[in-house]
């Protein structure tokens, strides 16, 4: 549950949960998150979870720190509102193309490109939250043989779709951005639309999701089936 509740800045609310990053945590963080995003409290404007934490941004002219920190300590989760996960399976192109940091991280990981990417395949991974760029999801745990550092260098622009790995965690780029990311794949997948205005992430904390690997010719002829 909620370690400590405090300021941050002169209108949001700072919810800590813990310093470690887990499925239990992150799914308290969650339900905080739903139920209030559901019971809309006056004055609440803005909710910012992660890992661990959950930032509640409120209008100074319709509430105050004590009325949203009173409001957050009478929740009880058991009986909060919680959405349904989904699970979701997300195609990803592995071929050398898109492959650009396989080989750093088979010389990091001591394993080969077959072994990091049926390692990668084989498993379902939950998503903790989105964030740094629109729809960003950061999906864990990855196997402790599989966690390598970020790039010393990161890249200028990682292209839009680009699946990659960094410490616990993968994720998907949804636009083309500045990162740091090993980067093993590419999906063919929207995971962030903006046109969807309700729901325009793919993907959401509590979300698990599994990767199936498609050939270069079936990412090509992706978007015209």
């Amino acid at each position: 549950m909620i370690k400590n509740i405090s300021n941050l800045g002169d209108a949001a609310v700072y919810c800590d949960f813990g310093i470690e990053v887990n499925k239990s945590i992150n799914s308290n963080v969650i339900k905080y998150f739903n139920s209030i995003k559901e019971k809309k409290f006056k004055g609440i404007n803005n909710l910012t979870p992660s890992y661990n934490k959950l930032i509640i941004s409120y209008d100074l002219k319709l509430t105050n720190f004590n009325e949203v920190k009173s409001y957050v300590e009478s929740i009880n989760v058991t009986d909060s509102i919680t959405s349904v996960s989904k699970k979701i399976e997300i195609p990803v192109c592995c071929h050398e193309m898109f492959s650009m940091d396989i080989k750093r991280v088979e010389e990091k990981l001591n394993l080969s490109r077959e072994k990091i990417l049926d390692n990668f395949l084989n498993k379902e991974y939950f998503c903790y939250m989105t964030g740094f760029i629109a729809g960003m999801p950061f999906l864990g745990d990855l196997d402790k043989n599989m966690r390598v550092q970020r790039l010393e260098t990161p890249r200028v622009k990682v292209p839009k779709g680009s699946v990659a790995l960094t410490e616990q965690f993968a994720n998907i780029y949804t636009f083309e951005s500045p990162g740091g990311w090993n980067v093993i794949g590419n999906t063919p997948i929207d995971v962030f639309d903006s046109s969807k205005e309700d729901k325009p992430n793919l993907i959401n904390p509590g979300d698990t999701v599994i990767f199936k690997e498609i050939t270069l010719d079936q990412y090509k002829n992706f978007n015209e089936q």
